[in-house]
Order: C-alpha cells, then structure tokens, then sequence
C-alpha cells in the first residue's frame, strides 16, 4: 500500500497506541537508484568513505504543507530546553561535499510527545490540528548547511527521541526520507534532559527502536552538545545522491 493511502488510512476512527509504533517502523520503500541490495527500508549507498543514512518511514505525523513553512525558528511558542540543530546536506556523487540549494524539511514531537497538525483520536488524545509548532523548512546554504531553532525532543510510548527529516534537490524532487537519533548514557544530552516532566519509565531506548535498531554504526546518530542552562547543539550530516 502507497504511503500517503497507508497514512490516511491511519487517521479514520480511534486508533489505539500499538498502531503509532507499527506506522514508524522501517519504511517499505527502498532507494531504487542504490547499487546496493540492502534491506527493504534500510537501503543504504556508499562511495568510498561517504555513507547514506537508511530510508526510513515518515511516520503518521508527516507536515501537510512543509512549503508552507519556509522558517529557521520552529518553537511557535511550545516550552523545553533550547536546542540549535544544524544539519548538514552532503552529495554522495561529489565525496559528499556540501550540497547548495537542497530543500530540507524538518519536525518533531514536543516535550510531551505530542506532534502539531494532529489529535482527537486515539493515536494522540490532545488535539494540535491547528498548530504547527516544531517544524519547518529551509534551503541549504553554499556549504550544505541549515539551522534550525527548536526545542529538545521529547519521546513516546515505542519510540526513542528522534526528528524527522525530508530531503528534496532544488526542483523538489525527493531525495531522502530519514529520522535522527540521540546519542544515549551518562553524560549525554538526553540523560541530562531526562525525558522532561514524565521521566523515563517506559523509554524505548535506540536498540530497541523499530526505526534505529539495526543501526549497528551509527550512522544515524547525531552529535549533541550543551548544558540544560545554555542549551544544546545538535550536529548531523545527511548525504543524499544528487
């Protein structure tokens, strides 16, 4: 089934939780301009030492209209520690030099899990469909890079901290669905913001996330850095076949 029926067919009528953790695992579509095989939802593509992160689902919380959304500060008013993400778009066809012009769409949940655009129904309770706080749109700079003004994730039930990410070359062809991951254990950035208000009972760790489990190299591992007083930093590099 095609993503977008698959997605709508989520939102008709009360869904419960275990339906959310079964839309964001690993995505049934592969990049077919890959030479490699890979796995179906985990195709990844190297060229010497650059390496495509996996393809991974959108989930059931996509942006509607990212176009819509041309921002670097994204927070719209949602509270939770600062947190700078800069993502750095690379072509897997140049060494994977930065990639000018690049359409990146970013989003994620807030400090309580919720996502914008979405609620009402038993995929999440409260109702945020006229919000659109946590996401956002920028075009890559001479270096590859955009910044993003946001607040540290927070998680829900079966899924460890992350945020989405759309890839598109400048005509808006698409180039790269995937998803982020937190680095984990003392010391680190999550630890530190320790799952906001409700903790971490219950938290769906990286190794056994649907989406990040199989990243046995950490590819999809960002670097962040920061102090819950000064904020975070977030630093990832995306490469892409443009």
């Amino acid at each position: 089934m095609e993503r977008k029926n698959f997605i709508r067919s989520l939102m008709i009528g009360a869904i419960s939780t275990p339906v959310i953790i079964e839309a964001c695992k690993k995505s049934s579509v592969t990049d077919e301009t890959s030479s490699d095989s890979g796995t179906a939802g985990t195709t990844t593509s190297t060229n010497g030492t650059c390496t495509v992160a996996p393809t991974e689902t959108e989930g059931p919380f996509p942006t509607k209209v990212p176009a819509s959304y041309v921002r670097s500060d994204i927070t719209d008013g949602r509270t939770g520690y600062k947190m700078t993400a800069k993502i750095t778009i690379g072509n897997l066809n140049n060494s994977c030099a930065g990639l000018a012009g690049a359409i990146v769409d970013i989003w994620h949940c807030d400090a309580e899990g919720n996502y914008s655009e979405y609620g009402g129904t038993g995929m999440q309770s409260t109702n945020y469909q006229s919000v659109h706080f946590l996401r956002g749109r920028q075009t890559t700079d001479a270096n590859g890079l955009v910044t993003f003004t946001t607040i540290f994730p927070g998680w829900y039930s079966g899924r460890a901290t992350h945020i989405h990410v759309h890839v598109y070359n400048a005509a808006g062809t698409s180039l790269n669905v995937t998803q982020i991951a937190f680095p984990e254990g003392a010391g680190t950035s999550l630890a530190l913001v320790n799952g906001y208000s409700k903790g971490m009972t219950g938290y769906t760790y990286n190794n056994a996330d649907n989406v990040f489990s199989d990243d046995k190299t950490g590819v999809e591992i960002a670097t962040v850095t920061g102090t819950l007083t000064a904020g975070f930093e977030l630093t990832f590099k995306l490469n892409v076949k443009a």
